[in-house]
């Protein structure tokens, strides 16, 4: 069909759809212009050959497509759970008809909307049959997967390749497909699931997209309205609530990163619906252009383009997912920022859509810039209140050290018991890691691609994570609605020049127990690169035990102080709360003086140095206990241990420094440049002296009260140090950096 008949063609679908009465009998809805315009379609089919990335964009839909429109129409009844042939065939086939009608859209070849309409009537013989689905397990079922988050997901797509064959469709197969599947899906969505439908959750965020973009493409009112305002169409629930409460004034989604990542799409393409067809309700700029903050936020998150793995997240999800191909063109749409072009540019893709065309466009004619990576604290709580996620970088770019302290709320029942974590990227690798979630993505064997069992009883747990443990029992008793009720309070954030500084405090993670947390990155003259200092200060009613794990990536080169091994038999650190999965491997009694563990990661050493308290222990141990069916991975972890105290203050500093090439065969500066590390305590105030091998020192000061203009003294070696705010640094006998205002 050439470009002109495609033309008439997507007239012709117009005529249709402006013609079309809602389901209720009263006029159209205003724009039931559906997603994408016929004029939208014609000008992209124009320029489509004429910018590489969309160019390639194009020919890689269209490969993946053909080879669909090869197998033929497959649509198996459901059975299997994620992963299963089933399950992965529904995906594919929504997948196709998204792909295929935008080919059509682009083409105008008829193979490809017939390959959406046939498919779409197969759907129509099985879906009005379909009850539960049989693999459906701890979850809210769908028909065509095991879980309905699945089903709205395939509407979401689904929705949009019908969008654009429509208008070629004869009336009878348009009633057939409308009323045996998307009418029927958007019921099942909306007031067949109102636990799901009305819920403040990203199954939410899919289920009312998809029912949504549904009513616009069918010319359907209430269907749009549940999908903006809730079934009850009080604004109580719905599209437009999910961004009022799941965002933060910044961008930062409640769930964190991982799940961010993974509800952009619905919310964006949603969006550029509503902006399609209602463009009055300016969608764009509701509460100051929150969801394109959002899409900026997102990509904040990240290094070396892999989100930050924390709660329940895959620590193998990067800028390279259909949903930031997505976000990113919506995101440059509206706004034309050239920053996104070079996120675009790294990707190596972008999407079929009139937004994509200006992406490729603009990309091709040399506008992008870099994206500004910086240090930044992304607030959490609908207003902002409940913490944040503070990230401090030693410099531009997304290859800079990258500090990430996780002082955030819950994130809901996919959070982690892990007030006050942290994490360290330096060199392009993660340093200090996080475990993220137990989990083999849609791998059947693994529990058919489902959270695993030890999600629940590893990951989720304090222990598996780089923060206060008391008495061997996870934050909030590992429990949700007690974790929910409370959130750290971040007291102060400065992430600019050579002292970057977060410090945040927790109270009512554990009965009776405060405990505050500064992690500072500092650039320091004559060592190789920043190091993070890490004060732990913890307050508490009653003696007890306090753990404090470091999980870290590499392999042990030199250890300060003596140990008791165990190479034959290696004893389980615990019965419960995560301490079940740990394997002991070592254990010692370090002192000030030799305190430190040394361990090399892809060429670099890192040397962590910490003041070990009066009759302290340090354990080495590994991940993987009791895990009969080998879920775990296999990770190290420092773990300092303090018994019978009721207060404490755990001190460290992680040192970057020299350099081991395994094919040279050299190695340089593998012992740290660190000589000693001392902690000195006065009133109201406290602080942390870096001593290195060649006489000069480093101290950072901290007051305890955080407000900006308040000034603060405390001596040190006999000399007075002064500040105002919340931090000072010294350098050898002059002051450095002088204020820690906020």
């Amino acid at each position: 069909m050439s470009l002109g008949v495609r033309a008439l063609c997507g007239l012709a679908a117009a005529a249709v759809l402006s013609g079309q009465a809602t389901a209720q009998g009263g006029p159209p809805v205003e724009a039931a212009r559906g997603l994408v315009a016929a004029s939208e379609w014609n000008a992209l089919a124009v320029e489509a050959g004429r910018w590489p990335l969309f160019r390639e964009e194009l020919e890689r839909t269209r490969a993946e497509v053909d080879r669909a429109l090869e197998a033929g129409v497959l649509v198996p009844a459901p059975k299997d759970p994620g992963g299963g042939y089933t399950h992965e065939q529904h995906k594919r086939n929504y997948r196709a008809i998204h792909g295929a009608g935008a080919l059509y859209g682009l083409t105008g070849e008829a193979r490809y909307a017939d390959y959406v309409r046939r498919m779409l009537l197969a759907y129509a013989e099985i879906y009005p049959g379909l009850g539960p689905h049989p693999a459906a397990a701890g979850q809210e079922p769908g028909r065509l997967f095991w879980q309905s988050l699945n089903d709205s997901v395939w509407l979401v797509y689904a929705i949009q390749g019908y969008d654009a064959v429509r208008g070629t469709l004869s009336a009878q197969d348009r009633r057939t497909i409308e009323g045996r599947v998307f009418r029927p899906m958007a019921a099942f969505h909306s007031a067949g699931s109102p636990r799901v439908f009305d819920r403040i959750h990203n199954h939410a965020t899919w289920a009312n997209a998809g029912v949504g973009m549904t009513g616009y493409v069918l010319g359907d009112r209430d269907l749009v309205d549940k999908a903006l305002l809730g079934l009850d169409k009080s604004g109580r629930a719905g599209f437009l609530r999910q961004l009022d409460l799941l965002f933060s004034p910044d961008g930062y989604y409640a769930e964190g990163p991982y799940y961010q990542r993974y509800a952009l799409l619905p919310f964006v393409v949603f969006a550029r619906a509503v902006e399609h067809n209602e463009p009055e309700r300016r969608i764009f700029a509701h509460r100051g252009g929150l969801l394109l903050k959002a899409v900026r936020a997102a990509i904040q998150q990240t290094y070396g383009g892999n989100f930050f793995p924390l709660n329940d997240a895959l620590p193998d999800k990067s800028l390279k997912t259909e949903e930031l191909y997505h976000a990113v063109a919506v995101a440059y749409g509206a706004t034309a920022d050239p920053a996104l072009l070079s996120i675009a540019g790294w990707q190596g893709r972008t999407v079929l859509s009139p937004d994509g065309l200006a992406v490729a466009r603009d990309l091709a004619a040399g506008k992008a810039q870099p994206f500004p990576f910086r240090s930044m604290l992304l607030r959490d709580g609908p207003d902002g209140d409940q913490g944040g996620l503070a990230i401090l970088r030693s410099g531009p770019g997304d290859d800079a050290q990258a500090l990430v302290a996780k002082n955030t709320a819950q994130g809901m029942g996919h959070g982690h018991f892990d007030k006050l974590n942290w994490i360290l990227y330096d060199e392009g690798q993660a340093v200090v890691t996080d475990y993220g979630a137990a989990r083999f993505l849609n791998v059947e064997a693994k529990e058919g691609g489902r959270y695993l069992p030890e999600n629940t009883s590893w990951a989720k747990q304090t222990i598996a994570h780089n923060t206060l443990v008391v008495n061997e029992t996870s934050q909030f008793g590992g429990k949700l609605a007690r974790a929910e009720q409370k959130a750290p309070r971040q007291l102060h954030f400065s992430g600019e020049g050579d002292t970057r500084v977060s410090t945040a405090e927790m109270a009512g993670a554990y009965e009776g127990v405060v405990f505050r947390r500064t992690l500072a990155q500092l650039s320091v003259d004559g060592l190789e690169g920043p190091v993070v200092v890490d004060l732990l200060r913890v307050r508490g009613s009653a003696p007890a035990r306090y753990d404090l794990p470091l999980h870290y990536a590499g392999s042990l080169i030199e250890i300060g102080f003596p140990l008791n091994s165990h190479p034959v038999e290696r004893p389980v650190l615990g019965a419960g709360h995560g301490y079940q999965h740990l394997w002991v491997d070592a254990e010692g009694a370090p002192e000030a003086a030799n305190a430190a563990v040394t361990w090399l990661l892809n060429g670099r050493f890192y040397t962590y140095r910490f003041l070990p308290q009066p009759g302290a222990r340090a354990i080495l141990a590994e991940s993987g206990a009791n895990d009969p069916r080998f879920n775990l991975r296999r990770e190290p972890v420092l773990i300092q241990r303090v018994d019978g105290a009721a207060d404490v203050t755990f001190v460290g500093v992680l040192e970057p420094h020299g350099r081991h090439d395994g094919a040279a065969e050299t190695t340089v500066g593998s012992r740290s440049r660190i000589g000693a590390l001392r902690h000195v305590r006065g009133e109201g105030a406290e602080a942390v002296v870096i001593e290195m091998l060649g006489g000069a020192t480093t101290i950072l000061a901290l007051a305890d009260d955080p407000a900006a203009d308040l000034q603060h003294r405390l001596v040190v070696d006999g000399r007075t140090l002064r500040w105002r705010g919340h931090f000072g640094r010294f350098d050898a006998s002059t002051q450095k950096v002088g204020t820690g205002r906020q």
